[in-house]
């Protein structure tokens, strides 16, 4: 198994090119090997979301190269990026990105409905996922009754449905009280430990940054420092339904 997960190679983002340059990510090397826990960290306006947005496909360099696992995704076509996508990364957002006319359980089957899972493959793995996020008695409810840290969770459930190569997570708990963010830390914390999944943060919360293992600072579209953590991911005992 190829033990790296993201590799950038002189990865830039640059507005207004014609008339006076603005760069958001310059010329910036990262390498992510599997089962890091990772906070991409740094002020307002550094780059923080829009070098994750690059590295999830969701926008392209104007230089540089994106290798995922091995697939340069900056080479791939519009269908074959959003295939590329569904089958290697999962999203956490900031606000949810819920869809509210489906219950919590439909949200995170809906990912395996595009996959084409079978429905006794797609029962059993939102069955477990919703064990593993502690909400078991709340798959058949629908957003809006669920709290903003329970929501979360399901967004969360969602991400790993389709088993992804890593997890994107852009502000997670920007959103959340003290309580629901150590939840939600801890849940993926857990995965992070037990199935070797990777994670990339993108955040200014401390308690994010204090789970981290490793964190990068970006400055003005660069990197200005990268560090190793004392792991501190032990996690603590959830608090149900908060």
């Amino acid at each position: 198994m190829n033990k790296t997960v993201v590799d950038t190679h002189n990865v830039s983002k640059v507005y207004n090119p014609e008339t006076i340059p603005v760069y958001a990510i310059n010329n910036v090397h990262l390498h992510i090997e599997r089962g890091e826990f990772t906070a991409l960290v740094g002020p307002s306006g550094s780059g923080k979301t829009t070098l994750l947005n690059l590295i999830g496909g969701l926008d392209k360099p104007d230089k540089g190269s994106i290798i995922i696992d091995g697939t340069d995704i900056t080479r791939l076509q519009a269908g074959s990026l959003i295939s590329f996508r569904l089958k290697n990364i999962g999203f956490v957002f900031q606000s949810f990105n819920l869809i509210p006319v489906l219950t919590a359980r439909e949200n995170v089957e809906f990912i395996l409905l595009l996959q084409g899972i079978s429905k006794e493959e797609r029962n059993n793995r939102v069955a477990q996922l919703f064990r593993q996020i502690g909400l078991e008695d709340k798959m058949d409810t629908r957003p809006a009754q669920l709290s903003g840290g329970q929501q979360q969770r399901v967004a969360v459930a969602r991400a790993l449905a389709s088993k992804p190569k890593f997890v994107l997570a852009d502000e997670p708990t920007a959103n959340l009280d003290s309580i629901s963010a150590a939840n939600l830390l801890d849940i993926m914390a857990l995965l992070n430990k037990e199935e070797n999944m990777t994670f990339l943060f993108s955040t200014h919360d401390q308690r994010v940054i204090e789970r981290a293992r490793r964190v990068i600072t970006l400055v003005d579209g660069r990197i200005a420092a990268d560090t190793a953590t004392v792991d501190t991911n032990i996690p603590h005992e959830l608090e149900g339904n908060k």
